[in-house]
């Protein structure tokens, strides 16, 4: 879509914003250390050392195989070394190792996150399911015009947008976006992420994209939190296009960037505009669309005078 064009005005705020603390994780009530070896088992960080495949290197979950000659490995890896051992080259058949099964039964192990802030310490069996939940687990790149490998924490992606994706960056709550497009006529699946926002010491993705719902064309726009669900419900946003006396509103709260691109947009979760609306707002011949896309994002409280961001007013 070389022939459209996508301006950012940033409304410029007077005042500045609320700061929030990172929200405090209590430390896991469990105790920060391996179960206690019993005499004659290795500590456990030597015991961690034999849990791990010599493959992929991560922690070995029954069931753990073992060759003739009792070098171990994975389950996923076995397959994938074509049931050689590959240290010795034998072959494995289905030998169990028994032994280190239960050896793994015994220990606790914290997460492995834990190198990004993660408290916990789990047994072993319940460790895989609370990584694939963690908070603390690294978040892929939001950025929805390609698909894009990079993963990490907020600071990093925020980064990574900003110097791989060169994303326009804006500091404050209000937004004011205009999308301009010569033929309306033609409406191919196209994305776009116009800037991230930097308010309440909190990064916000807004979305605007054309695409196909069944035979109409339609534009939608929606805003991401860069963060976990539970701290997306703290704040709010609305948005609004309109022209010639009219006007469409949206208010809802952002979704998180757990919630990939497609998903956000496949469920219609923010301001979906029919192409004739457009149209109808961007007047004149309706041969051009050019709408316009106004908004706001605030911190939800229980004071509804306390906190509150309002259009101008927070920095």
């Amino acid at each position: 879509m070389e022939s459209d064009s996508i301006e950012c005005v940033s409304s410029i705020d007077g005042l500045d914003e609320e700061e929030t603390s990172p929200p405090h994780h209590q430390p896991s009530s469990k105790p920060h250390g391996g179960a206690a070896p019993s005499a004659g088992i290795a500590p456990a960080t030597s015991v961690h050392e034999l849990l791990e495949c010599p493959v992929c290197t991560n922690s070995m979950y029954p069931p753990i195989h073992q060759c003739q000659n009792g070098h171990t490995l994975c389950s996923t890896c076995k397959t994938r070394v074509h049931n050689r051992c590959p240290t010795c080259r034998q072959e494995l058949g289905d030998i169990r190792c028994l032994a280190l099964e239960k050896v793994a039964e015994s220990l606790e192990l914290p997460c492995k996150h834990n190198s990004l802030g993660c408290p916990e310490i789990f047994p072993y069996y319940s460790k895989l399911k609370h990584e694939a939940q963690c908070s603390y687990r690294p978040y892929n790149c939001p950025y929805a015009g390609s698909e894009c490998s990079v993963v990490g924490d907020i600071p990093l992606l925020v980064t990574h947008l900003r110097d791989d994706h060169k994303v326009d960056m804006h500091t404050g709550c209000t937004f004011n976006h205009r999308y301009v497009k010569s033929n309306p006529r033609e409406v191919e699946n196209a994305t776009w992420m116009l800037t991230v926002f930097h308010c309440f010491g909190q990064y916000f993705c807004l979305h605007f994209e054309a695409f196909q719902l069944g035979m109409a064309p339609v534009y939608m726009a929606f805003l991401r939190f860069m963060g976990d669900e539970n701290e997306a419900r703290n704040f709010s946003y609305s948005l609004e296009v309109g022209a010639n006396g009219r006007k469409l509103i949206w208010e809802g709260t952002p979704r998180s960037v757990r919630d990939s691109h497609r998903k956000v947009r496949d469920s219609h979760d923010g301001l979906v505009i029919q192409r004739n609306m457009a149209l109808f707002f961007s007047g004149g011949d309706r041969k051009e669309l050019k709408l316009r896309v106004t908004g706001r994002i605030w911190k939800e409280q229980q004071n509804n005078d306390a906190g509150v961001c309002m259009p101008n007013l927070c920095g």
